[in-house]
């Protein structure tokens, strides 16, 4: 299955979750498994982010979303950091990269990207991205997403704060671009 798809089939939700495709009829009849039908037909569909609260609170694993390009969203306000790292993610790691130049532009990109990683400044000039994080952490939509905090500034005892705080990672400026793919891919293994 792509990670792209946002609305599944009951047969694809089945191959998913390794069942019948009856079975998720039953889930969906029976209301356990939101979603919604076609109209003028019997067909059913389910939101992604319904699938994964079903599997999560029913202990499926999740291994049946692994395919697809990584959505990574980058949210920094200095312009060179965003277009290298754009580059070189999308071009060498090919992740699919958006960019955000604020926390409040970041809120709005989430709505429509629903990245798998954000990379956030934590300096940022609008927001600060401690309320990005709020944003991103009570939005059952991005539940999944991991964030990785990134800034010139901080000591180890803010780093492993930001760990305590809502925060999958965090990487202090100036990195190479090989420590950036790194954490994404550290921070995306644990959800798959």
């Amino acid at each position: 299955m792509s990670r792209y798809k946002d609305i599944l089939t009951t047969g694809e939700v089945a191959k998913v979750c390794n069942v019948a495709p009856r079975t998720v009829s039953k889930w969906f009849d029976s209301g356990q498994l939101r979603g919604y039908r076609i109209p003028g037909s019997k067909d059913r569909r389910i939101p992604l982010n319904s699938l994964i609260r079903f599997m999560k609170q029913h202990n499926i694993p999740l291994d049946g979303l692994q395919t697809g390009k990584t959505r990574v969203l980058i949210v920094d306000d200095e312009s060179e950091i965003v277009q290298v790292l754009e580059k070189v993610l999308s071009e060498q790691a090919n992740y699919e990269v958006h960019t955000a130049h604020g926390g409040f532009a970041a809120g709005v990109e989430c709505e429509k990207f629903r990245p798998h990683v954000i990379l956030l400044d934590l300096h940022l000039g609008d927001v600060p991205g401690e309320q990005v994080v709020k944003l991103v952490r009570g939005n059952a939509d991005l539940q999944l997403t991991k964030i990785i905090a990134m800034s010139g500034k901080l000591t180890d005892g803010q780093a492993q704060a930001l760990m305590q705080n809502g925060f999958d990672g965090y990487l202090k400026k100036p990195f190479h671009v090989r420590q950036v793919i790194e954490s994404i891919e550290d921070a995306t293994a644990l959800i798959y």
